[in-house]
């Protein structure tokens, strides 16, 4: 199976003005594996997404996907959205009503020309093969984004645009997707950008995240560390608001969360619990996972997970005699107060490695056991506290 496009490059420099809200985006992005975009609702993410695609024609600036100008309003430059090879799943499926499953798929595969990819084993990859003969109205929500997505991977674009394509769905199917999207990453090598309002998602399958927020990029690094980036955003955000007495107006931007990515020692250590490794002294437990139906092997592997903030505690002494499984030795960082909140960084180091975490107490609690920046502590936390999706 031959991959579409690799290593692209893509440089955003626009403003695209609305009425009651502008987009001014400069940013170059490298397109290896899933780039998520992230942000509150009217950031400017759908719209991006839109100038990409060829579907925004009133933009002043530029566009370049790798040698390609796409658009350069100077020069009165504009690629038509039909001639960018660029592909765009939405929110919603937009499949022909009028066609069943495999006449949507034939009618994407008949526009691509120089055909390099193989038409049976898109279906196959799209886990599409006891669909083809159903008509749209048939099929579930996820059934539809699935038949979605293998349409708009047949006309083989240099680039897949994402647009919250799993908002609709239930977390059964929004698990299946993110798996199958990361499937077809990697079998493909295609590029994909990736816009959604959960960040825990994005967690799961992005090498990088873009942050918008009012129309403006606010972050743009690797997965694990824009998402801590973002725990301190939303703290000072918090303390801001509260200083101007509207806290309680305000909503969260994010769960803070301590985001991993941490290789599996053990699948199931006998007891019901997955041993991840966090140094070479120190493990964390989470519920047991699933043997891969494919029959390859997940031990050494790399797992996403995530802890909340509010999902860990901190004890002064090594809890021993506690049913809590994760309990980690810990520096703290920062100590930052909001109200009766407390929020608090922590690291646990080990020789070449390091790992911040995350943690939300009550004042009460920060007072009563008189914490102090510098300190050490212990973190503790239930294994059902360590989430994953997709296994």
């Amino acid at each position: 199976m031959t991959s579409p496009s690799l290593d692209l490059a893509l440089s955003i420099d626009i403003q695209l003005c609305f009425e009651k809200f502008n987009l001014v985006i400069k940013q170059d992005l490298s397109l290896q594996g899933i780039t998520g975009i992230f942000g509150h609702s009217g950031s400017g993410k759908s719209t991006l997404l839109r100038a990409i695609a060829g579907l925004e024609k009133d933009i002043n600036g530029t566009i370049v996907l790798n040698d390609t100008s796409l658009i350069n309003s100077k020069n009165k430059h504009f690629i038509k959205a039909e001639r960018r090879n660029i592909g765009l799943v939405f929110q919603d499926s937009r499949l022909f009503p009028h066609l069943n499953v495999l006449d949507n798929l034939k009618f994407a595969a008949k526009r691509c020309k120089n055909r390099r990819l193989n038409f049976n084993e898109i279906i196959k990859l799209a886990e599409l093969n006891n669909l083809l003969h159903k008509h749209v109205d048939e099929l579930s929500g996820g059934q539809k984004q699935r038949v979605a997505l293998a349409r708009a991977i047949l006309a083989e674009p240099k680039l897949l645009l994402l647009d919250e394509p799993l908002s609709a769905l239930d977390r059964q199917a929004k698990t299946r997707l993110l798996k199958l999207m990361l499937n077809i990453q990697n079998k493909l090598q295609l590029p994909m950008l990736y816009v959604s309002h959960s960040l825990d998602e994005l967690q799961q399958v992005c090498d990088k995240l873009l942050v918008l927020s009012q129309g403006k990029v606010i972050g743009y690094d690797g997965i694990h560390s824009m998402i801590h980036q973002l725990n301190y955003t939303q703290n000072n955000y918090t303390q801001n608001q509260y200083a101007q007495n509207n806290y309680a107006q305000t909503n969260n931007f994010i769960h803070q969360q301590t985001s991993l990515s941490l290789p599996i020692k053990t699948l199931n250590n006998g007891h019901g619990l997955t041993t991840l490794t966090l140094n070479e002294d120190t493990e964390i437990y989470l519920p047991a996972l699933e043997e891969n139906i494919t029959g390859e092997s997940l031990t050494g592997k790399n797992l996403r997970c995530f802890i909340l903030a509010n999902d860990i505690s901190i004890s002064l002494t090594e809890p021993i005699n506690s049913s809590i499984v994760n309990h980690l030795f810990a520096t703290i960082s920062t100590i930052s107060t909001v109200d009766n909140k407390v929020f608090i960084t922590a690291r646990c180091a080990k020789e070449d490695t390091e790992q911040e975490f995350f943690v939300s107490i009550s004042a009460f609690s920060q007072q009563k056991l008189a914490l102090e920046e510098l300190q050490n502590v212990y973190l503790q936390f239930k294994a059902g506290a360590v989430r994953t999706y997709l296994y």
